[in-house]
């Protein structure tokens, strides 16, 4: 029988706790079990402008077991052209045998939390914000593309033939992205290994994949000039000024918000920044970065001017070739449609394929009635997936 638990503020001392819960919780990720990463995200988030403003919050037991975890992080947007603070909720997770304690740690951020910009794709989770007056703006666009065949497995009939009895390959183990569906964690058994496709027959696969998307790239026509970029200096100050001035919904992305999300002393540092410059100032930048030992390969953001499609072709195309050189075998990229984005056909012509099982959902909760509105839909938002509380945990 379950011991009676209650919500309470998160104490120093709870950090082991909350490690081995997250250990029981998602036992398909590797590195939940190195608690000092967890330590070290949330010291960086401690020095944001709003960390005072940042919350924990434990549900805990009569002898301290700690069975819930919540944690509201905030950032700036700006909405209708007003700077507005929302949270976003984040490392939520609960023991099973104390699920009406995941619900009561929820009801505790809306209770506390005015604004919410939330990101999630489990269900389950989307459903208890929907409780609490948080709206489903819609669907962020997920795209891959396939760099090298080893992420593929191999026909089961050839592998029958060449691959010896137990043995494994590193590309069976479940991505280390936490947006990814996670398996359930109540019947989880790890993977069976998937033996690796033949050196010879990889490198004829790759070779194709080269040759087509030299194909596909050229398709283009030709674009800006892109180049990569050391700092981010006051141009994306300006930049940014221009996106918000054309975007209704936007998270706040000054050069010092750039800064503290991708500089040194980051989760996600080292990055490698993207950027086209013209006479009149920056018209795009685009934010890359390797995982998984290089193997995987993110866009994590994109943004341009406004309407300029031709930019955000260039950015994408210098992206790939980026990570294709890094020697990446996939390439991720989650966003919203918007004037600020590539467009789908764009993502096509360059190889990518969309996967609808794994987008990320949009939910957004206003107190001011005029944002909420213009909030509640995607379509409103220029948003990529490196803009919220989804990628800080990201390896």
């Amino acid at each position: 029988m379950a011991k009676k638990a209650k919500v309470r503020p998160f104490e120093e001392g709870d950090a082991r706790g909350v490690g081995e819960l997250r250990v029981r919780a998602f036992p398909y990720l590797p590195e939940v079990r190195e608690m000092d990463f967890y330590d070290a995200v949330y010291r960086w988030l401690g020095t944001h402008p709003l960390a005072g403003e940042a919350h924990r919050w434990v549900a805990a037991t009569e002898d301290g077991e700690i069975v819930g975890h919540l944690a509201a992080t905030p950032l700036y947007y700006r909405v209708n052209g007003r700077r507005v603070v929302a949270h976003s909720p984040g490392d939520y997770m609960g023991h099973p045998d104390y699920g009406f304690q995941a619900i009561m740690l929820m009801r505790k951020f809306f209770a506390t939390c005015d604004n919410c910009v939330s990101l999630d794709m489990v269900p389950e989770v989307i459903g208890v914000q929907s409780k609490f007056g948080a709206v489903d703006a819609g669907q962020l666009r997920y795209a891959a593309k396939l760099l090298n065949v080893a992420r593929l497995p191999m026909p089961a009939r050839l592998e029958r033939v060449l691959a010896p009895a137990g043995r494994g390959s590193p590309n069976g183990r479940p991505s280390p992205e936490g947006m990814e569906q996670p398996p359930d964690p109540e019947g989880y058994s790890p993977p069976r290994p998937r033996a690796p496709i033949p050196g010879p027959v990889k490198g004829v696969l790759n070779g194709g994949l080269r040759l087509v998307d030299g194909a596909l790239g050229s398709a283009f026509a030709p674009g800006p000039k892109v180049e990569p970029v050391q700092h981010f200096d006051e141009s994306f100050d300006a930049f940014f000024e221009k996106v918000s001035a054309g975007v209704s919904c936007v998270v706040e992305k000054d050069a010092a918000f750039l800064r503290w999300r991708y500089g040194p002393g980051s989760p996600q540092w080292p990055v490698t920044v993207l950027a086209v410059r013209e006479a009149g100032g920056l018209a795009g930048y685009a934010v890359v970065r390797t995982v998984s030992g290089g193997l995987d390969g993110y866009i994590l953001d994109l943004v341009t001017l406004p309407g300029r499609r031709d930019v955000a072709r260039a950015l994408l195309r210098g992206g790939v070739r980026l990570l294709r050189e890094a020697g990446s075998h996939i390439v991720r990229y989650r966003f919203a449609e918007s004037p600020t984005a590539p467009r789908s056909a764009d993502l096509a012509r360059l190889g990518f394929f969309h996967r609808n099982d794994r987008r990320n959902t949009l939910m957004t909760k206003f107190a001011d009635g005029t944002q909420h509105e213009r909030a509640t839909s995607v379509a409103r938002w220029s948003y990529n997936i490196g803009d919220g509380e989804a990628t800080f945990w990201l390896r």
